[in-house]
C-alpha cells in the first residue's frame, strides 16, 4: 500500500543537473512514494465503545430518573405488538461502558489501519520498495519517453529500471506512467534514488529530465559478542539490541560456525508444563525484542569439529563463524542481516600438549596409584625425546603427593600429530583433599622446559 505523500523531496535539482537541464522547462515530473505497510493506531477513547442502542434511544434515556423506561422503549421498537416479547439483556446505563466485553478490547484498537505520514526510517537488511509516478502537467503530449531509475550509494550505482530499449510510447496531457521498484538495502549511510527521463515534448525537442531523491539508511540492530575459552571449550555470547522504533520478532538467529568448529546453542531448561512436539517445533513462537533498546542474549558452546585433522586444529584461523539473522516487524515486514566474521581471542599455540586422562576414583594413604597421562604432538614434525618429572615446590613446602619410584620418566619420540599415553606412579602422604602439582615436561634435545600441568585435586582416604 502506498502512503499518500511524496517521498524524499529532491534537494535543489539545480545542484545535480547539467546546465542545459537547469534552463529547460519540463512537461514531465517525477513523484516518488514509498510503499510501506500501514500500522495499527491505538486509541484510548475506544474504551467508550459505541452501543447500537444509542441509535434508537432518546438522548436522555440513560440519564433519566427511570433507566428501565429505556428498556421498554427499545422493546417496542424491536418487536411488534403481536410478536412474543423477549427481554433485551444488558444494563441500560453508562456504567458498563468501561467493561471489557472481549479480551481484544484491552488493546484499545479502533480497527482502522493508519498509513505513515512521513517518509519514515529505512534500515539495513530491509527491502526498499517505492512507487514512482511520472506525470505530464503540460498541455502537450510527451512521446518516446525513456525512463531510468537507479540507486546510488557511496560505493556503487544499481540499476532498478531502464526502458531505453522499449520506451513509453506517449504520456498524454494530464496523464501519468506508474511503476514500482525494489531494492534490498545492503549498505549504511546516504542513498540517492536517481530518476531520469528522456522524451520528446510538444515541439518535438528531445529533453532530458533528472530528479534526485535522497534518504539515509540506518542500522536496525547491533550484535555485541564475547568469546571466552575454558580449557578445550569455547563459549560465544551474543547480545542483540533493537535500535528501531518498532518491535522486532526474530524468526531466525543462526550461528554458522567456521569449518573447524561445531556449535551448540545453550538454552535455559523449559518449564515442565511446556510439552514438546513436532508441531510445536514447526510453529515455534518468534523471539520478541522490544523497540527502542530491547535486548536478547544468545549463548553458544563451540568445540573443534571431529572431522578436522590435527594440523587444521593447530593452525586454524581465528575466525569462529558469523550470524544469520532474520526478523519481522509488527505487521510482518521482513528484514535480514548477516554479521561479519567473529574472531576468537588469539592464544599462543603449543607444539606439544600434556594432560591428565584418568585418575583412580579411590586413593588410599601411602598406597601407590597410577595417573594416566597423554602427550600430544601438535606440530608437523617429530619431537622428543622427553622427560617427565614432578618439580619441587616454589616456596620450599613439602608436597603431599610424590612420585613413587624413578623420579624421571623418559618418553620416546612422538610423530607429527600423534599422541602417546603413559602412566606415572605416585603416592599420597596425607589424607583429605590434596593436590597433584608440578608435573613438568622437558624436551631433552631442545633443552626446553614446558609449563607444569595444572594442579589436580584428589581425595585421599585413610582406609
Amino acid at each position: 500500500m502506498a502512503s499518500p505523500y511524496t517521498g524524499a523531496q529532491p534537494p535543489s535539482p539545480a545542484a545535480h543537473q547539467p546546465p542545459q537541464a537547469q534552463q529547460q522547462n519540463h512537461s514531465l515530473a517525477f513523484r516518488v512514494m514509498r510503499l510501506s505497510r500501514p500500522s495499527l493506531q491505538p486509541d484510548q477513547a475506544t474504551a467508550l465503545r459505541f452501543d447500537p442502542r444509542d441509535v434508537f434511544l432518546p438522548e436522555d434515556a440513560l440519564t433519566g430518573p427511570d433507566p428501565s423506561a429505556a428498556a421498554d422503549f427499545l422493546q417496542h421498537l424491536l418487536h411488534s405488538a403481536d410478536s412474543p416479547a423477549t427481554t433485551v439483556p444488558g444494563d441500560f446505563t453508562f456504567r458498563d461502558r468501561f467493561l471489557l466485553r472481549d479480551p481484544a478490547d484491552a488493546l484499545a484498537l479502533p480497527g482502522l489501519l493508519v498509513l505513515p505520514q512521513s517518509f519514515g526510517a529505512i534500515y539495513l537488511g530491509e527491502t526498499f520498495c517505492s512507487y514512482i509516478s511520472i506525470n505530464n502537467s503540460s498541455s502537450f503530449e510527451a512521446r518516446d519517453v525513456a525512463i531510468k531509475a537507479e540507486i546510488q550509494t557511496e560505493r556503487q550505482r544499481i540499476l532498478l529500471l531502464d526502458t531505453s530499449k522499449a520506451p513509453v510510447e506517449s504520456i498524454r496531457s494530464g496523464g501519468r506512467y506508474d511503476f514500482i521498484v525494489e531494492h534490498d538495502v545492503k549498505e549504511l549511510g546516504a542513498h540517492t534514488l536517481v530518476c531520469t527521463a528522456l522524451y520528446n515534448d510538444g515541439d518535438g525537442e528531445r529533453k532530458y529530465l533528472p530528479q534526485f531523491f535522497k534518504f539515509t539508511v540506518s542500522n536496525p540492530l547491533s550484535v555485541r559478542t564475547k568469546v571466552r575459552t575454558i580449557k578445550d571449550t569455547t563459549y560465544l555470547e551474543a547480545c542483540i539490541e533493537n535500535h528501531t522504533k518498532s518491535n522486532l520478532y526474530m524468526d531466525q538467529v543462526d550461528f554458522e560456525p567456521a569449518q573447524q568448529w561445531a556449535a551448540t546453542r545453550l538454552e535455559a531448561d523449559e518449564h515442565p508444563s511446556m510439552v514438546k512436539s513436532i508441531i510445536g517445533d514447526l510453529c515455534k513462537q518468534p523471539i520478541l525484542i522490544r523497540a527502542g533498546g530491547g535486548i536478547y542474549n544468545y549463548l553458544y558452546q563451540l568445540r573443534p569439529s571431529s572431522g578436522e585433522s590435527g594440523q587444521t586444529k593447530a593452525e586454524g584461523s581465528s575466525i569462529i563463524g558469523k550470524f544469520q539473522i532474520t526478523w519481522r516487524t509488527n505487521l510482518g515486514e521482513p528484514g535480514r542481516l548477516q554479521t561479519q566474521n567473529i574472531h576468537s581471542t588469539p592464544t599462543a599455540s603449543k607444539d606439544v600438549d600434556l594432560r591428565a586422562v584418568k585418575i583412580p576414583p579411590v586413593i588410599f594413604l601411602e598406597r601407590p596409584f597410577m595417573v594416566n597421562l597423554c602427550l600430544t604432538n601438535q606440530s608437523d614434525k617429530t619431537v622428543g625425546p622427553f622427560e617427565v618429572f614432578v618439580a619441587p615446590s616454589v616456596h620450599g613446602e613439602e608436597k603431599s603427593v610424590l612420585v613413587n619410584g624413578l623420579q624421571k620418566l623418559v618418553l620416546p619420540l612422538v610423530e607429527a600429530f600423534e599422541s602417546i599415553n603413559f602412566d606415572l606412579s605416585m603416592v599420597a602422604t596425607q589424607v583429605s583433599v590434596q593436590k597433584i602439582s608440578g608435573i613438568t615436561l622437558y624436551a631433552v634435545q631442545e633443552k626446553k622446559l614446558y609449563e607444569p600441568l595444572s594442579d589436580i585435586e584428589i581425595f585421599v582416604d585413610a582406609e
